[in-house]
């Protein structure tokens, strides 16, 4: 999947999880692609340096770290980014997980190329 696609899931995930969260705030559309960015780089390049540096806490958890690791690159994306706040951890915690499974919806439905595909069953 391409970059940029990357970042505009990312941008749709914020977008929402600010509308449910309460702690979670964006001022617009223009934070919103810039929160979407700076957490594409933040996924790319910091969070694999902290699962490794984690590693035997996220074992000792059975991976439930992993949920704080993504609250965490959350939180630094929304101090990046003028106009996206996170006003506390729990906050970054539960917008993470909403961010998490809207991307992932997102990306189930949308191929490598930028198609959406439609997925059908058939009966018989």
């Amino acid at each position: 999947m391409g970059f940029l696609l990357r970042v505009l899931i990312n941008t749709v995930a914020i977008y929402f999880a600010a509308t449910i969260v309460p702690g979670l705030s964006i001022d617009g559309v223009v934070p919103a692609l810039g929160a979407g960015l700076v957490l594409g780089l933040i996924n790319a390049v910091v969070r694999p340096i902290l699962i490794v540096l984690t590693l035997p806490v996220t074992l000792l958890t059975l991976g439930l770290f992993l949920f704080v690791l993504n609250g965490l690159c959350l939180w630094l994306t929304a101090r990046l980014v003028r106009g996206f706040v996170v006003s506390g951890f729990w906050s970054a915690v539960f917008g993470a997980l909403i961010v998490s499974v809207v991307s992932w919806l997102l990306t189930t439905f949308v191929s490598d190329r930028g198609e959406v595909e439609i997925i059908t069953r058939s009966r018989g």
